[in-house]
């Protein structure tokens, strides 16, 4: 694997040659010095360039970076089109390295740098940076909840586990499983991060997909938070959920306590919707 300096030299000496480029920046968690770095950090790049057609009209100038494993257009796909501005290439080298390029035009200089504090400036040939940033991961620190803020992760949470109940009585599993894993769980998630703020400080992040959440939390909650990923049967899908509504219930009573703010009757009335619901269907699955 080339090193971070072999990477950089790269980049920056095609940018310094290529008039068309006029500003290179790094994004993401290179940027970030609260996140350890491994092997498998991207390297987050984007040229600010003169002419975006001269560029995308053919990919191989892109062989200058090295041999691909594979290349991702985002803006050049019809199944997964990109809703960021740019136009991008994702790229897999042969020695595992990873770049994910965009190009911008100049013309979004001024915007791009209200995007997102995690930015560090690598090349800037018309010094049109008059103060480079300082890339700070600030905008993704944990954040204290309002009462209505509480109030709406609460109303999500009980709110979509009827639809849970919904796929399980039918036995439609994967329709139960994808509204327990893209919502239910993840209201969940926000609720443990805002705990954990309240018990450690609303000061930093615990980063992308609540990746650093095992650091902060016991042991034991931690464990059950893992058992609710047990989905691959009905009765395990039926563990799971239930689980899921006990940690968030627990949770959930602690955040309200803490911050002095109302418990809402959705636990009481959901909960006992459930019960009924998996009363009148039956409990008895088989393991299909």
């Amino acid at each position: 694997m080339r090193s971070e300096k072999e990477v950089y030299d790269i980049v920056l000496n095609f940018a310094k040659t290529d008039k068309r480029i006029r500003m290179v920046t790094l994004e993401g968690s290179r940027t970030n010095t609260n996140i350890p770095p491994d092997d498998f950090q991207d390297f987050d790049i984007t040229f600010f360039v003169t002419d975006m057609d001269s560029f995308t009209s053919d990919d191989k100038w892109l062989d200058i970076f090295g041999e691909r494993l594979i290349l991702q257009k985002p803006e050049d796909m019809e199944l997964f089109p990109a809703v960021e501005k740019g136009f991008s290439y994702l790229m897999l080298f042969t020695d595992d390295v990873k770049i994910d390029l965009t190009l911008l035009p100049l013309e979004l200089i001024d915007e791009y740098f209200t995007w997102d504090k995690l930015v560090k400036l690598l090349l800037d040939k018309d010094n049109r940076i008059v103060k480079p940033p300082i890339p700070t991961d600030i905008d993704y620190h944990l954040q204290k909840p309002t009462q209505r803020m509480f109030d709406d992760c609460c109303n999500e949470f009980w709110n979509t586990t009827t639809y849970v109940v919904k796929g399980l009585c039918r036995k439609e599993i994967l329709f139960a499983i994808d509204h327990m894993n893209d919502i239910v769980r993840k209201e969940l998630l926000r609720m443990i991060s805002w705990l954990i703020g309240i018990k450690q400080g609303f000061h930093f992040s615990l980063g992308k997909n609540y990746k650093f959440m095992k650091q902060y939390v016991p042991e034991e909650l931690w464990e059950r938070l893992m058992s609710t990923y047990n989905m691959d049967s009905y009765p395990h899908m039926w563990e799971s959920f239930e689980q899921c509504m006990a940690l968030f219930r627990e949770v959930s009573s602690e955040v309200a306590c803490q911050l002095d703010y109302q418990y809402p009757l959705y636990d009481e009335k959901i909960s006992n919707y459930v019960i009924r619901q998996k009363k009148k269907y039956g409990i008895e699955y088989d393991n299909k």
